[in-house]
């Protein structure tokens, strides 16, 4: 097997999808529009639920850690909770109703209206994340999915929406994350920037 020529391919088909994202227009704008939205959220005093299946979780708890912690600037800690992280809760959820209620039953406890929710699925299709942000919905709540070029059903159920114009699960993960460290950067300019 030749390592060399796919590790090639590979770094060509992320920049091939890097490139692709940045000259749509669309979701540039989309993203600015997510992040004004997390400025928002943060400024009323509310707060930012994340959630993700697999490597989508790992990308929801990178997210809350860049929020919660710091990004570039020495400032104060934003509420930021990666749905899944509280693993006696997830699985006696998950035993006694099952996986697809894992993040509605947090949503439902402790969601408030003006806190937003971003579920990643790269499918669209998850079906945790559908009922977690149809609970959010309820409650009053700012949705956001981050997806792949499909969509899928969170497309038409979050209120706004990223499509990574890709199909291949690693290539939409790689730029849901480039995108989500541009955002983390610019809330906490925008919150805690002395300039």
């Amino acid at each position: 097997m030749d390592y060399t020529r796919i590790i090639t391919q590979r770094i060509e088909s992320h920049i091939e999808t890097a490139n692709a994202t940045l000259s749509d227009r669309y979701l540039l704008e989309k993203t600015a529009h997510i992040t004004g939205l997390l400025v928002d959220c943060y400024r009323a005093g509310n707060k930012l639920y994340i959630c993700g299946n697999g490597g989508s979780a790992a990308d929801a708890q990178h997210i809350a850690a860049e929020l919660s912690g710091k990004f570039y600037i020495d400032r104060s800690s934003l509420f930021a909770e990666a749905m899944h992280v509280n693993t006696s809760y997830m699985t006696a959820v998950a035993n006694d109703y099952g996986f697809d209620y894992v993040y509605e039953r947090i949503i439902d406890g402790q969601g408030r209206a003006g806190d937003v929710l971003i579920g990643l699925s790269t499918s669209g299709n998850s079906a945790n994340i559908l009922r977690a942000v149809n609970k959010a919905n309820e409650k009053g709540m700012v949705t956001i999915g981050l997806t792949g070029k499909q969509g899928g059903q969170l497309l038409k159920t979050v209120q706004h929406n990223i499509c990574v114009p890709s199909d291949d699960t690693p290539r939409i993960q790689e730029i849901h994350i480039l995108l989500m460290h541009i955002v983390c950067e610019l809330v906490e300019s925008a919150l805690f920037s002395k300039k």
